[in-house]
């Protein structure tokens, strides 16, 4: 399952694109977060931002060039690194992945919480903010629908869903993608969806048959080119329709 860096889509270097790595204040967090940034080299106007949140290995390569394939849409793009108070992502799969378990999963988060909020008062940004995320980064695109109900579009890759008591508060619409052989992401999906009819939240939910957990990511076996276009395809319109 070791993944491959060595094809991304986009150029790190794309003349179409500005990059850089920020950081943040996140006093209920870890106190400070650091992410990838990136931006259209030439937008006429404001744009939205949307927050890419990464899988339980930290901002490794694939993941910034999420980043730009969501800056080429037009979007500022913010990628944070959860790992960033162990050091960061460490270079390698293997060692990010024994690092995340050692993470305060309350701090951190409370971090992304405050990249949301930090991508809101962007002053290059239109204010409107949107977020799509991964595996674990799934789960953190479900939670920041419960923690903030201004948050423009969520869309959850194959995620955890938050509690049922949780969906109460979301007042964020989704678009949740799921794997059809994911059967440990898929067991979660009747209770969270009873909790989203009951509260009215707007939501769709596809399920992609015959693919595995991670089936969008293009580094790793997992891939699966016809859902993940698919799921692709729907993730941009989405943000079109909720963020403009």
């Amino acid at each position: 399952m070791s993944p491959s860096f060595a094809a991304p889509l986009v150029a790190p270097q794309d003349a179409r694109l500005k990059t850089s790595y920020q950081e943040f204040p996140s006093p209920q967090g870890y106190g400070k977060l650091r992410g990838y940034l990136v931006m259209p080299a030439n937008a006429k106007r404001k744009p939205p931002a949307i927050l890419v949140v990464h899988e339980n290995r930290g901002l490794n390569p694939h993941i910034e060039d999420i980043a730009r394939r969501v800056a080429l849409e037009g979007y500022i793009a913010f990628a944070p690194d959860a790992l960033f108070p162990l050091g960061g992502y460490p270079g390698d799969e293997d060692s990010a992945r024994a690092l995340f378990p050692k993470l305060d999963q309350a701090k951190t988060r409370a971090d992304f919480v405050a990249a949301a909020q930090a991508l809101e008062k962007l002053p290059q940004a239109s204010g409107k903010v949107g977020v799509v995320g991964f595996c674990y980064g799934g789960g953190i695109a479900n939670y920041l629908a419960t923690q903030l109900p201004e948050l423009a579009a969520a869309v959850p890759f194959y995620g955890a869903q938050p509690p049922a008591a949780e969906v109460a508060k979301i007042r964020t619409p989704l678009l949740i993608h799921d794997a059809g052989k994911d059967e440990r992401i898929l067991a979660g999906w009747p209770a969270y969806e009873e909790a989203l009819k009951e509260n009215k939240v707007p939501y769709q939910h596809f399920v992609y048959p015959g693919v595995e957990h991670g089936f969008n990511n293009d580094t790793t076996p997992r891939y699966d080119e016809a859902a993940a276009k698919l799921a692709w395809g729907r993730t941009v319109a989405f943000f079109k329709e909720k963020l403009g």
